[in-house]
């Protein structure tokens, strides 16, 4: 069985027959009783077998095994990071197996092609002289010592990266883009924001007076986000010139890690908003995989202060939910065999409160106090009240405190700069932290500010910021 040669293979009846047999095996010889015995059906598309089915397969010969080896980039530089001659090591990899001639040759082929890739993109570099463990080529000494390729694009995304300008405000929310483009699509996830994206498209139109046959036609164009998508087709186009091993590779441009930045949601509420309760599993290891290729792939000289930020709060989030996700990738960076034999976790060995982590915590209390600037903007007073009922300021609350500021002004600026570190301040105190968030309105005058406490025991128990807004006045009257 399988690769097995050893062994006995026992197949048992489906499980409807089992059941029969031993509904007559109660009855016994009883003829009436067995003449009353309402018999299980098999479920509807049942594929049957018997005896004879395992009859046949016994004697028939053994179907051939396909090969599933493969040369990817994270087989290179976990070769490339040992010591020893990679080539050497490669040669043997690549030669001393079972596969057809043919298929060697097409894996060497791609061996070359990644190597190639990797040491004009800076990734590795060759060494005059064999080093101290007799490396001949070896990861370039800049590269954190994490750095790995994760999925088949990374190298261009270490590429792409380069191209982005540091000085933009989106610059650390553009990586996200570039790294999130490269990795496995959460389907569900992107059905739901297309629906949600059409569902609101439906709306506006109908307000515009647009017939339904017109709407019908323009919904076609409507689906999820996708950031920088012109940009890195573009870009790809060119990066295949130079790498013709990843022509059959396609970008799948999306945002999921940087929608929920930029909606400055926790993970419950980015799963109530989107409805994904039955996908939770999906997108936690999605959110996992980003914050992998993040640590990995982007070097640490393109990390800015607000990308780290970034990779801080994606890290802590998952962290959170289910520990186990970043402690199965960290047990497996550091070498350590995910199967091997662990000692029970011990009290003090238990995850970390989340206020632990200073970083990330501001991070989680930064967009705690933006989802409060964007609910304004909108002035969704019925969540903002669900928000922050328990702090007194139901709905109500809310929309008498701002009647002044809208009277002054128009709106309440969303943008890059409204969710800038300029316009929020932390007090930090043992056991509270004190918080303002100043509004960006249009004229510029930034005299208006929530005001807030957080709550570092409970933010701990509850393993998010928790939030207790004090006031919403202008600055004059704080």
């Amino acid at each position: 069985a399988g690769y097995d040669t050893v062994g006995t293979v026992v197949a048992e009846a489906p499980d409807h027959e089992v059941e029969n047999a031993r509904l007559l095996a109660r009855a016994g010889d009883d003829v009436k009783k067995r003449r009353r015995i309402v018999r299980k059906q098999p479920p509807e598309g049942f594929v049957g077998w018997s005896d004879k089915s395992f009859e046949k397969l016994t004697v028939a010969q053994p179907e051939p095994l396909t090969s599933q080896f493969a040369v990817t980039h994270a087989m290179l530089l976990n070769v490339i990071s040992r010591p020893g001659d990679a080539f050497t090591a490669m040669r043997h990899l690549l030669e001393d197996n079972h596969e057809p001639r043919p298929a060697q040759r097409r894996h060497i082929l791609r061996a070359i092609a990644i190597y190639r890739a990797l040491r004009n993109a800076g990734v590795v570099e060759e060494l005059p002289e064999p080093d101290a463990e007799g490396r001949r080529i070896r990861l370039v000494g800049d590269l954190q010592l994490d750095f790995a390729l994760n999925q088949p694009l990374s190298p261009f995304a270490l590429a792409a990266v380069e191209l982005l300008d540091r000085e933009s405000p989106s610059y650390a929310l553009d990586v996200l883009s570039v790294i999130e483009a490269t990795l496995d699509d959460p389907r569900q996830v992107l059905h739901a924001q297309q629906n949600k994206a059409r569902g609101e498209a439906v709306a506006a139109m109908k307000a515009d007076g647009i017939e339904y046959d017109e709407r019908m036609a323009l919904l076609e164009d409507v689906t999820h986000p996708k950031p920088l998508a012109e940009l890195l087709e573009a870009a790809l186009e060119t990066y295949r010139a130079g790498h013709p091993w990843v022509s059959d590779a396609r970008l799948s441009p999306k945002s999921v890690v940087r929608d929920m930045s930029e909606k400055a949601m926790t993970f419950v509420e980015y799963i109530s908003h989107y409805q994904l309760a039955r996908s939770e599993g999906l997108v936690l290891r999605y959110l996992a995989d980003a914050y992998r290729a993040l640590r990995q792939t982007v070097p640490d000289e393109a990390k800015t202060e607000e990308l780290t930020d970034i990779i801080e709060w994606l890290g802590e989030l998952v962290r959170q939910v289910d520990s186990s996700l970043i402690d199965e990738w960290e047990k497996l960076a550091a070498g350590v065999d995910s199967g091997a034999e662990i000692a029970p976790p011990r009290v003090d060995a238990l995850p970390s409160g989340v206020t632990s982590n200073k970083r990330a915590f501001r991070v989680l209390v930064r967009n705690a106090m933006f989802r409060r600037v964007e609910l304004a903007a909108l002035r969704r007073w019925d969540l903002l009240g669900e928000l922050d009922r328990e702090a007194g300021w139901d709905a109500d609350a809310w929309r008498e405190a701002l009647e002044p500021y809208f009277e002054l002004h128009d709106a309440i600026g969303i943008g890059p700069d409204a969710r800038g570190p300029q316009l929020i301040t932390v007090e930090e105190q043992p056991e509270r932290w004190i918080v303002r968030q100043v509004l960006d309105d249009p004229a510029g005058d930034r005299d208006w500010a929530i005001t807030a406490e957080i709550d570092l025991a409970a933010s701990d128990e509850e393993g998010s910021a928790v939030v207790w807004v004090t006031g919403v006045e202008p600055l004059g009257g704080l």
